[in-house]
């Protein structure tokens, strides 16, 4: 089967991979090495210190957020599209972004077609108005929830995000701590957790990142709980971390209280056989099977009556599940897939496209 040119567009927030925070970068690691594994030829536009199976262009040497040389975010991702579009699009049969709205007026005019991964919230400021500009563009949600806020557009698919079967060991005998994981900013909710943790007296781990416009919420809303002996603040962590507190917690107490686009701590944790008790707004309800692979919660009570009832989970069942729904191969099976369907019929005609699904 002839092999697709393909370019992927990330964001120069992080590494491809991160070094420690970061979803995207991480989201479009996999696929890369997922799409060169399967024989296509991709090109990884991304920081020179990202590591990858492809061919990388990298417009600066090192990622923004823990480079040593301060760059300008929206002209260094100006500089990288318009290296892709208008110097190198002829050498691909599909361009993949993951910089959203960036990205429009750049690929509206492409002669080759532009898939546009939509990683973030479309409910804020003006992501509606500059969606309907371009509707004719192929848009893919990462869960259905996403897509509300913008109905009226052209989203070809939803894609899950997927991780290695490997990536993540699976644990059966954890140990007597719940854990929290992300981000200290408001829309997670971190003192949530801490408030629940101490009203039903459990150990709690924290590993989070702060970014410098949360500062101020973490001076006034989260420093001050964490001088608890049940609450153990780790800070940001690597990925061999992440995996070594995941596997051990008894569950996720993701507490967030915002429209997630997907959120990939959830499965991070299903890979490790680790229930997730999270509130039931944006993605939760399509990730996690209420009473199956852990809780949908609404109120502080449910929280509570989740925690208690935590053991109830079959982590085996947890595991399986990410098995069947969110693996690489399943993600990179979807998205190539969607690439052969996009192409243009005379080229369209040369390819053979894979029948195979992946779970929803």
């Amino acid at each position: 089967m002839k092999k697709l040119r393909i370019a992927q567009i990330a964001p120069l927030v992080e590494r491809v991979p991160p070094k420690k925070y970061g979803g995207t970068e991480r989201v479009v690691y996999h696929l890369t090495e997922g799409l060169v594994e399967k024989g296509h030829d991709v090109t990884l536009f991304a920081s020179g210190d990202s590591l990858t199976s492809a061919r990388l262009v990298a417009p600066i040497s090192e990622s923004l957020r823990l480079g040593k040389k301060a760059h300008t975010a929206i002209m260094v991702n100006m500089m990288m599209l318009s290296r892709v579009y208008e110097k190198m699009a002829h050498e691909f049969d599909i361009i993949h972004s993951h910089l959203e709205y960036q990205t429009l007026p750049y690929a509206y005019k492409a002669q080759v077609p532009t898939v546009l991964t939509m990683h973030g919230r479309l409910d804020l400021g003006d992501s509606a108005a500059i969606l309907k500009s371009y509707p004719d563009m192929a848009y893919v949600s990462i869960s259905d929830s996403q897509r509300l806020p913008v109905k009226d557009i052209n989203w070809v698919k939803t894609i899950y995000h997927g991780y290695p079967v490997s990536s993540f060991e699976f644990n059966n005998k954890p140990e007597d701590y719940f854990l929290f994981l992300g981000r200290f900013s408001e829309e997670k909710k971190p003192q949530e957790a801490i408030m629940l943790a101490r009203a039903c007296n459990i150990p709690l781990k924290i590993a989070a990142k702060i970014d410098p416009e949360d500062k101020g919420f973490f001076e006034e809303k989260v420093k001050p709980l964490l001088n608890h002996p049940l609450i153990d603040y780790v800070g940001e962590v690597d990925d061999t971390r992440k995996v070594e507190l995941l596997k051990n917690a008894k569950a996720l107490l993701n507490t967030i209280d915002w429209p997630e686009p997907f959120g990939l701590v959830m499965i991070e944790a299903l890979a490790c056989g680790t229930p997730v008790i999270v509130r039931g707004c944006g993605s939760a309800p399509e990730v996690i099977t209420h009473g199956k692979t852990g809780f949908i919660c609404d109120k502080k009570l449910d929280f509570i009556e989740a925690i208690h009832h935590v053991d109830q989970i079959s982590r085996k069942t947890c595991r399986k599940e990410f098995e069947q729904r969110f693996t690489r191969e399943c993600m990179v099976d979807n998205y190539e897939h969607l690439y052969y369907k996009l192409l243009p019929a005379h080229l369209f005609n040369n390819y053979s496209v894979s029948r195979y699904m992946c779970a929803g």
